[in-house]
């Protein structure tokens, strides 16, 4: 994967939990303690700053109620 392709991914990472989140009207802080994770993280997650585990991922899904894949979908809407 190409630099150009990681930074796509994260970013698309990033825009769709921080959409995910606030259609739920969660804080970053709400998030991290229902996901069992720091509220830095969360925040360097959509920064697209931060490269997060599997388990982390894992546990912001069912935080979010959503199946991984929404994480990563370039064209999801969320609205």
């Amino acid at each position: 994967m190409s630099r150009k392709e990681k930074d796509s991914s994260r970013s698309i990472l990033a825009r769709n939990i921080r959409k995910l989140r606030l259609m739920r009207e969660m804080s970053q802080q709400e998030l991290a303690r229902a996901a069992d994770t720091r509220q830095a993280l969360i925040s360097a997650i959509e920064a697209g700053d931060a490269n997060p585990t599997f388990d982390s991922l894992a546990r912001l899904t069912d935080a979010l109620r959503v199946d991984l894949a929404e994480f990563f979908n370039a064209r999801a809407k969320h609205e």
